[in-house]
């Protein structure tokens, strides 16, 4: 734990957002954009679909779903898709992991090797392709943007970047941060601030204090990639070694009572359902136990917790799907119909899960 100073408390909370204008280890990652042959991406740059990984799935404004893939982002708007990236970088230079349409409705990317773009809601709104590119040469902290989140004050974080609509404004270790190679992942309904990133331990901020949260065996909570904050305030999340709630009722690092291991299986994306289910997508299995096919391979799947036993010892889990290579980044649309992405994208109605590259 680290007090910083006044000063950088200051800088942290005061800006507000739009669009203008030091490297980290990437995650492991099973597909990269180098197995994708020259067809392939020739087929992307054309395809009516995404074909290919499906990092996040996300809701615009208007309803519509935008979906980040490895060799573009396309915009569903429930009749048909459309590749909203080819004018802006070929499948070839860039690698899209996630996308956000902000409060003010500008669209932005954000790529494994090629820094950012956003759209801008002036040129969305008049039909226009104008965008603008973000890069290290802009003062972006990496070009390895995996992923985005506005927070209350209208910020967009990419990692350890936060924008202000005028400028970057990056944290490392020096303003108190215990690691350079951080994603925020959740503000929650206190204010608090929840980091994590691969291969790194989760911490908060409360706005004094930076903490690194820990089980009741000491251990701190590590690799953790996806954080929700429930209707009653509940935070959860996964780790190497499962899906974990945290009951905010009880003090931050206080050990037995604080966190409850829910699952072994694997949380790579974690939602709260209208109805109150929790589901997530991940492996099946926790680190060094992982359940394989018969060609050795991870079985990853879409499970669904029941929102009536969730605070059981055993709660109720269906596994609505489980396959290969992966599923990631999931959402629930207007509609109440689920969708998440792996190899392309997917949707399952309460009945029927749509493999949409099929």
């Amino acid at each position: 734990m680290k007090h910083i100073h006044l000063y950088t408390l200051y800088l942290l909370f005061v800006f507000h957002t739009s669009c203008v204008q030091t490297q980290t280890n990437p995650p492991q990652d099973n597909v990269s954009k180098g197995h994708y042959s020259e067809s392939q991406i020739k087929e992307a740059d054309t395809s009516k679909v995404p074909i290919s990984m499906v990092r996040n799935v996300k809701q615009a404004r208007n309803g519509d779903i935008l979906i980040a893939s490895y060799l573009g982002v396309f915009r569903y708007n429930w009749k048909s898709f459309t590749n909203i990236s080819t004018e802006i970088s070929s499948p070839r230079f860039s690698s899209f992991w996630d996308v956000l349409e902000d409060r003010k409705g500008n669209i932005w990317f954000a790529t494994k090797d090629s820094g950012i773009y956003c759209y801008t809601s002036a040129s969305l709104e008049t039909g226009g392709k104008s965008f603008q590119h973000f890069t290290t040469n802009n003062g972006l902290a990496s070009n390895m943007a995996l992923h985005i989140y506005e927070d209350r004050a209208g910020n967009i974080w990419f990692g350890a970047s936060r924008y202000d609509g005028k400028s970057f404004r990056n944290f490392t270790t020096k303003d108190g941060f215990p690691s350079n190679n951080i994603r925020l992942l959740l503000e929650d309904k206190t204010g608090k601030l929840w980091f994590g990133a691969q291969a790194e331990n989760m911490f908060v901020y409360d706005g004094k204090t930076f903490t690194v949260l820990k089980n009741k065996d000491g251990k701190a909570f590590n690799n953790v990639w996806s954080i929700i904050e429930d209707k009653k305030g509940n935070i959860w999340f996964g780790d190497v070694d499962g899906l974990w709630r945290y009951d905010p009722s009880a003090a931050l690092g206080t050990g037995s009572g604080t966190f409850t291991k829910v699952s072994q299986k694997g949380a790579y994306a974690i939602i709260e359902d209208k109805n109150g289910n929790i589901w997530t997508t991940g492996s099946n299995g926790s680190a060094g136990q992982f359940l394989k096919d018969n060609s050795g391979r991870q079985v990853w799947a879409l499970s669904r917790y029941d929102h009536k036993s969730l605070y059981d010892k055993n709660p109720t889990v269906t596994e609505v799907i489980s396959g290969q290579p992966a599923f990631y980044g999931l959402l629930e649309a207007n509609d109440g119909s689920i969708w998440f992405g792996g190899s392309g994208v997917y949707r399952y109605d309460g009945n029927t899960v749509t493999d949409f590259k099929k």
